[in-house]
């Protein structure tokens, strides 16, 4: 009987050990690469969040969202106890100016954004977001003296085609989408130069702009913190702003501090290329021949700019 009961016990033990080991190993990088997609997957479905807000104004939803983001992060750092990181940013001379001007790029970005998803220009912040990374090298050569390479120069001369070829076929300049790219860009080099972590930062960046959206909102008459005349439905997604604008920033500050550059420079392109897919097949916007060889010419550009960054790896 002994002997039996150790010999299912040996069989159990050894199935357990097999199964194990069969159970994929989440390891950092995995971790970083699941955290980071995920990050890029919210976004990317943020069109169809707020095409749900076009009824309310551009800079109401832009006010909500900041102040929302700020209460929500707010929770945040109370849980993880990092106020006293918030209150060494504030203190510092230097990181307060840097994070208020960060604050007005960041919040003039999603406005940007949220107006191009309540008129009908979903394709262009997609194509804003696919240039964000060659505006980003760009700005290094402008601001920093940085030197191209030669796959990076090819990058952003088929980008500039891309952009070029929207305006000569279409006779339209795609303001929208340089916007986004741009405010970005511009963005992304400023947090760099103030070690302040993503989540700390953005409370700062949202608090130095709270009172001008609390004042718009009672200047403009417009649904306040009482929400009156507003449905249960807008009420629920005004609020959810908040969570929307934090979370997938949490998950990416998590996953990127787990992979390399290169892995978040691929990674990246996930939620402008989910944008294109619900401007084009969900929203039904336009997509004529002019706006393929756009697209054309910036992938192109951004499937060199990526082997360069793997190559590089």
């Amino acid at each position: 009987m002994v002997k039996h009961s150790w010999t299912c016990e040996r069989n159990v033990t050894s199935l357990v050990k097999r199964r194990s080991q069969k159970l994929p190993v989440l390891t950092p990088s995995k971790i970083g690469v699941l955290l980071s997609a995920g990050a890029y997957f919210m976004w990317g479905f943020l069109p169809l969040y707020y095409r749900e807000l076009d009824h309310v104004s551009v800079l109401d939803v832009l006010a909500h969202r900041g102040l929302w983001a700020l209460a929500f992060v707010a929770l945040i750092v109370t849980v993880l106890r990092r106020w006293s990181l918030v209150w060494a940013a504030v203190t510092n001379r230097r990181s307060l100016g840097i994070l208020a001007v960060t604050g007005v790029l960041i919040a003039s970005n999603w406005g940007g954004f949220i107006y191009a998803v309540a008129n009908d220009l979903v394709l262009d912040a997609s194509l804003g977001y696919f240039i964000n990374p060659l505006m980003s090298v760009a700005l290094g050569v402008v601001l920093l003296g940085e030197r191209l390479n030669r796959a990076q120069q090819i990058a952003i001369a088929l980008a500039a085609l891309g952009v070029l070829n929207e305006i000569i076929l279409l006779g339209d300049v795609p303001w929208i989408a340089l916007f986004l790219a741009s405010s970005f860009a511009a963005y992304g080099y400023l947090r760099k130069t103030v070690n302040v972590e993503s989540i700390d930062g953005l409370f700062v960046e949202m608090a130095v702009l709270a009172p001008l959206m609390v004042g718009y909102l009672i200047v403009s008459g417009g649904p306040l913190l009482g929400f009156g005349g507003v449905d249960a439905l807008t009420i629920a997604l005004l609020l959810g702003t908040g969570p929307f604008t934090a979370i997938p920033l949490l998950l990416f500050a998590a996953g990127a501090r787990r992979v390399s550059l290169a892995t978040v420079g691929i990674l990246q392109f996930i939620a402008p290329s989910i944008m294109f897919l619900i401007a084009v097949l969900h929203f039904r916007e336009p997509f004529a021949l002019a706006n393929a060889l756009t697209f054309a010419g910036i992938w192109l550009g951004l499937a060199v700019f990526a082997w360069d960054a793997l190559r590089g790896r």
